[in-house]
């Protein structure tokens, strides 16, 4: 998962905009509409990073049809949430 999320935030184009969306689905349940208006982000953005997110089992999402799909950190995510943390503070150092 270490290696995982390295990857994701650090590895990768975009892996601080990564980073903000799953610390925002740490604090709460978002739609891409809301993460886009919350983090100031296009929405092409933000659905992009959600996508490879969901691709990695990183999140998941509701089925809720009325106002689109809320995502949310999966259970493997936070139960290693702490390694999501260590990584962000190398990273700001």
């Amino acid at each position: 998962m270490k290696r995982l999320l390295w990857w994701l935030i650090a590895g990768s184009r975009g892996g601080k905009n990564r980073a903000r969306i799953i610390e925002a689905l740490h604090e709460r349940p978002y739609n891409v509409n809301q993460l886009s208006n919350e983090l100031d982000l296009d929405y092409k953005t933000v659905k992009h990073h959600i996508d490879v997110l969901d691709s990695h089992d990183i999140i998941n999402s509701s089925d809720e049809k009325r106002y689109g799909s809320l995502y949310f950190l999966s259970n493997r995510m936070e139960e290693k949430y702490s390694i999501f943390q260590e990584i962000l503070s190398k990273m700001r150092k």
